[in-house]
């Protein structure tokens, strides 16, 4: 079984989230959203787009999204089959955390490493 099949996501607290997200996207061009992220498209060497995307994010120092971590920083990783990853984990002793969250933007699971960053697992819908 597959477990990590690439990186989903990059998540990230901010003092002054709005400046930080301003910062990247006059600087780096990064195309920041209302939400504070962009979904960069995965795509091929010939530029194709190939169904696939990477989320980077900023919020707010205050924001408790990577709770119960302390770490300003979340990664996500995408996965084949959450529910299978996340049972082997749990069988392996690891801190996942019990609930699992199922949305039009697919299925969401928590790991707690064991410096105590919350590592965020993710199953795209099908076709992503």
């Amino acid at each position: 079984m597959n477990r990590v099949t690439g990186i989903g996501g990059i998540f990230f607290k901010a003092k002054d989230a709005p400046a930080l997200q301003a910062w990247y996207k006059r600087h780096l061009g990064i195309d920041v959203q209302e939400w504070g992220g962009t979904a960069f498209s995965w795509s091929d060497s010939n530029d194709k787009p190939t169904g696939g995307t990477t989320i980077w994010a900023v919020s707010s120092e205050k924001s408790d999204q990577f709770a119960p971590s302390q770490a300003p920083f979340m990664i996500n990783y995408r996965v084949e089959d959450l529910h299978a990853v996340a049972a082997v984990l749990k069988a392996e002793g690891c801190n996942v955390l019990d609930k699992i969250d199922e949305s039009e933007y697919g299925k969401f699971a928590w790991v707690i490493d064991p410096e105590g960053n919350k590592v965020e697992l993710w199953q795209p819908p099908l076709g992503q």
